[in-house]
């Protein structure tokens, strides 16, 4: 029959449909292909963005000067993570009482531990160095816990409002005949939340950062 007959009669065929299962195949394969791709590349970054999100979190820095000074200190790592966290989120900073670095330390609060650890005057911008900062932050803490007999929480509540006043807010609670408690007895709220946050990033870098502290 002659193209014009098919053209009348419309019988003409089309092209074959046999390349379409090919390049359906062709077209699974590719894609295939990039799903095992996509699936090896996020295997291979998926440790590093939980870490980098941990991170922007809960950032952790100076670990090995943490570890050294919580073992020379007799100091739980992580409650010194936790104070630095709560003072400055690890960023070196200079606050508007003039309290500096990680531990946020007042100079005049540096000169009263260089004296009793039997240092010298320091020189303020020594408190910017992270080994300073965190080694006289350490001792201070160190300090507390043995004054207030082990009390986490009185120590902490120093740390942040001063040993004079928790001094008075302990006394108080004794004569009372009570035991201390964070909500009773700290009239501050400042001081109240500084203590209940450092706490809580205590747990946090416990559960978050065993390894990196040595715990």
């Amino acid at each position: 029959m002659s193209v014009e007959a098919q053209a009348r009669t419309g019988t003409r065929r089309g092209p074959s449909g046999r390349g379409r299962p090919r390049a359906f195949r062709r077209r699974l394969l590719l894609l295939a292909f990039v799903a095992i791709v996509t699936a090896v590349v996020m295997a291979i970054l998926s440790p590093w963005a939980d870490k980098a999100v941990k991170e922007i979190r809960l950032p952790l820095r100076h670990d090995d000067i943490i570890r050294q000074q919580a073992n020379d200190k007799n100091l739980d790592p992580s409650l010194i993570a936790g104070v630095i966290y709560v003072e400055s989120r690890f960023r070196d900073q200079t606050s508007h009482a003039g309290a500096t670095g990680l531990m946020q330390l007042l100079p005049s609060t540096a000169d009263y531990i260089a004296r009793k650890s039997g240092g010298t005057e320091v020189v303020r911008g020594d408190l910017a160095d992270p080994q300073i900062n965190i080694a006289y932050g350490s001792w201070y803490l160190r300090y507390l816990l043995d004054h207030y007999h082990g009390n986490t929480v009185l120590a902490l509540a120093a740390y942040n409002a001063g040993e004079g006043k928790v001094d008075q807010w302990w006394r108080d609670a004794a004569e009372s005949g009570e035991r201390f408690r964070v909500a009773d007895h700290i009239p501050f709220p400042e001081t109240r939340d500084y203590v209940s946050q450092v706490l809580e990033a205590r747990r946090a870098y416990r559960r978050g950062y065993a390894r990196e502290l040595g715990l």
